[in-house]
């Protein structure tokens, strides 16, 4: 089983590579196999990397919007006609189901692409009448953006960033995420084939080090990142120092709060996929879930139930809907969080370890967990585990759930589920959260605005709300009469 990519790094329109970088591996998570090697970039291919992107970025923005739209909406096609192709190298990546990739990944990429290529053509600026003179503004690009992926979803983060940076005029420079580097590399491909101009979007692969040095660049007009908390710190520090735009997307402890007239089915849906979707490795996911305690009992046997019925195993079969996590890493953090559940005290429902698939030796799996009678002190209702461990939380009255609720450093995502409309939109709006749900949770149109309050992030990805972060207002003042002066 091989995914090896004709080259490490993508850049001016065609693969690169760098064999004086750093060996770095893409391993299938179902079984540990190393189906991939490539190199880390080294500083030449980094200067080269930000040099044509400066170039290139002057050519793209010099294009009409209408026709940038249109390179961005043939980028869409192209996606969707290599959907499952795409998917299953996603899935051999990352170790999500192929259910999920096919429908989720490249599938929400182009999707975004094709939102932003729609756009292109509108981004205008205004006229303002100042009774005789007049000024009016301009919507201009920044420059060279830097865009830093996560593991999680690699294809769609990096379409989450290309499609408004490119739409806006300017050029950009991705790091994948060194566990998953594959999917970008074809985004790339796509792009270059739907037209888009040599040097506009170039892949670099590597670690921390690359990533921090492209941050730094002088070229660098702005850096997006998704990531953890502690990874957005730096980010937003480094860039601090050197005065670039951000946008963070970070992590979360996000609440899921289930009134007694809430519908027990539906939410017991909604807390399964804000849990155990891609094996719990969601920054949005609703891991504290809180249950009004009339119906803890009848939720918790349901989704007891529901979660016997979960199909864990090889994530290329389709039957499959938990595939292993994304590396040993990540295993082993997960496993320590749910040994850490019990050592406080928390009621194992179902789940709690490591899981074996007969036909896969070697997997990263893990049993979908979870916990019930969990209080806010416990550490897994309070830190961020990325992986299928949910914390059920009972509760009594509206204002103690949303106390409680509100009683984190993160704010990134929120659900509420009752059929009191008032009651939702009420609590909606005292949850100190940026993405929030009433009686669904976790879908993301591109249509809508995604991001996080307090420590999950800053500013916004998708939606008309992605552009004020990758343009810049240009004011001109025109003078229609004379100018008069003092002497």
């Amino acid at each position: 089983m091989r995914a090896q990519p004709t080259g490490s790094h993508y850049i001016n329109g065609r693969f690169h590579d760098s064999p004086n970088g750093a060996e770095l591996v893409s391993i299938f998570p179902a079984t540990g196999e190393v189906i991939a090697k490539l190199n880390a970039a080294d500083d030449e291919t980094i200067e080269l990397a930000m040099s044509m992107a400066e170039s290139g970025q002057k050519i793209w923005a010099a294009t009409p919007p209408l026709e940038r739209g249109r390179v961005l909406q043939k980028a869409a096609a192209i996606l969707r006609e290599k959907n499952r192709e795409l998917s299953v190298l996603e899935t051999l990546d990352t170790g999500k189901p192929l259910q999920e990739t096919l429908v989720a990944d490249a599938a929400s990429g182009a999707d975004c692409l094709e939102y932003f290529g729609n756009l292109a053509g509108s981004l205008t600026g205004e006229h303002i009448d100042l009774g005789g003179s007049f000024a009016y503004t301009k919507r201009e690009p920044l420059g060279v953006c830097v865009g830093i992926g996560a593991w999680n979803y690699p294809v769609q983060i990096a379409c989450w960033k290309a499609a408004p940076a490119l739409a806006c005029g300017n050029a950009m420079v991705f790091k994948p995420s060194e566990v998953t580097p594959l999917t970008a590399l074809r985004l790339a491909e796509a792009l270059t084939e739907a037209g888009l101009p040599a040097g506009v979007f170039n892949v670099v692969q590597g670690f921390g080090d690359v990533g921090a040095k492209l941050i730094a660049h002088p070229k660098t007009a702005k850096v997006s990142l998704t990531g953890s908390v502690p990874t957005g710190s730096k980010v937003a520090a480094l860039a601090g120092e050197h005065l670039k735009k951000i946008t963070l997307e970070l992590g979360g402890k996000s609440p899921l709060i289930v009134f007694e007239d809430a519908d027990i089915e539906n939410a017991v849906s909604a807390a399964i996929n804000a849990n155990f979707y891609s094996s719990g490795q969601i920054c949005s996911n609703g891991t504290r879930v809180f249950v009004h305690s009339s119906i803890k009992q009848a939720f918790l046997k349901r989704l007891v139930e529901r979660t016997g019925n979960a199909v864990l195993g090889d994530p290329l079969n389709e039957e499959t809907n938990i595939g292993p996590l994304v590396s040993k890493p990540q295993l082993e953090k997960v496993l320590s969080y749910m040994r850490i559940g019990q050592d406080e005290g928390a009621r194992l429902v179902c789940g709690g370890g490591a899981a074996e698939v007969a036909t896969l030796h070697g997997g990263y799996f893990v049993q979908p967990t979870v916990f019930a009678d969990v209080t806010d002190q416990m550490r897994i209702a309070r830190e961020e585990i990325f992986g299928p461990v949910m914390s059920v939380l009972d509760f009594e009255t509206e204002d103690e759930v949303l106390a409680r609720a509100n009683a984190t450093e993160f704010g990134l995502a929120a659900g509420v589920f009752t059929k009191d409309i008032q009651r939702a939109h009420r609590v909606i709006d005292s949850l100190q959260a940026g993405t929030c749900w009433i009686n669904t949770y976790n879908l993301t149109p591109i249509e809508m605005p995604f991001g996080g309050y307090k420590k999950s992030g800053v500013g916004r990805e998708n939606g008309h709300a992605a552009i004020e972060y990758y343009s810049q207002i240009k004011s001109v003042y025109v003078e229609m009469n004379g100018v008069e002066a003092p002497f």
